[in-house]
């Protein structure tokens, strides 16, 4: 039976690949400060020897340092988590003749532009965040053979902190959101995402020539104000007497943060999509199975 090691596994993303996963193997699924095995990527060579310990067939990385604004101030920590500890799980796979799933971002791209970006664009990371995703990715590449790297985008789910169930939530709390309207992205539901990761590992098993790079997102495009907006029209159909909040435009200059966000979030899935026989939905479908999910009680 195939052995899967799953890092990061009470993230929003790790919680649906427990699920995810559980019909290609046995899952070992670790957490930070698990009781028996290191799944901290902050300890690298900790790192190294859970995978040793361990010895998967297949390592799935859904763990990362993601907190864009923090990391400007907290750019060691984040290049070891988001890079060297990569580079290790890459290493110990290499040995092992494993796989390694790992997920990257559209962060490493600079936004600028209206065309989807495609896996040989060049990046060109804003943020010391996406300089620290483009690195692992790097990493990764060298060190080892088999290795799925799905960059993906504006990841929700039910489970775990994001700007889905923040707008849920605010959009109750106050008559009026002031949300960004000129980053323009694809948002991902982590089931999805979850899912389609499954179905490209089983082929990827059989078929080592599938190695390599990829888009993986939900079709389609909005921005920042308009998904908020579908967030909380999707509620007012479920719950037509509560209260939601007006939500007004900006511009990111009108946003000031620590870590440039790249305008031009959009990723081309073509390759992803010809590669693994699979049809991504519209984003839009996926917001409505989650906020559905979030208020049926």
């Amino acid at each position: 039976m195939t052995k899967i090691l799953l890092l990061g596994r009470n993230g929003q993303l790790g919680w649906e690949l427990q699920r995810s996963l559980a019909v290609l193997g046995d899952v070992v699924a670790l957490e930070r400060h698990s009781p028996q095995h290191v799944g901290d990527l902050s300890r690298p060579e900790a790192l190294r020897q859970t995978v040793q310990a361990v010895a998967p067939d297949v390592i799935v990385n859904a763990a990362a340092y993601t907190a864009v604004d923090r990391a400007e101030s907290e750019a060691a920590l984040a290049q070891t988590i988001n890079a060297t500890a990569p580079e290790v799980l890459a290493q110990e796979a290499q040995k092992l003749g494993a796989w390694l799933v790992h997920f990257s971002t559209d962060y490493v791209f600079d936004g600028t532009g209206e065309r989807a970006w495609r896996e040989d664009d060049a990046p060109a990371p804003l943020s010391v965040y996406g300089q620290t995703k483009l690195e692992g990715e790097q990493r990764i590449a060298q060190a080892c053979e088999r290795h799925l790297v799905l960059r993906t985008s504006w990841v929700y789910g039910a489970h775990g902190q994001n700007f889905l169930k923040t707008m849920l939530k605010l959009g109750r709390e106050r008559e009026l959101l002031t949300v960004v309207a000129d980053q323009i992205g694809a948002p991902t539901g982590a089931e999805l995402l979850a899912d389609a990761t499954a179905h490209a590992l089983r082929q990827a098993l059989y078929a080592p020539e599938k190695a390599g790079l990829y888009h993986l997102t939900a079709s389609g495009s909005t921005s920042w104000h308009d998904y908020a907006r579908q967030v909380l029209a999707c509620a007012q159909t479920l719950q037509p007497q509560a209260p939601v909040a007006e939500v007004k435009p900006i511009g990111t200059a009108d946003y000031p943060t620590a870590a440039r966000r790249p305008l031009n979030s959009r990723l081309d899935t073509t390759r992803f999509e010809k590669t693994f026989g699979l049809h991504l939905p519209q984003w839009q479908t996926g917001v409505e199975r989650v906020v559905r999910e979030l208020l049926k009680d």
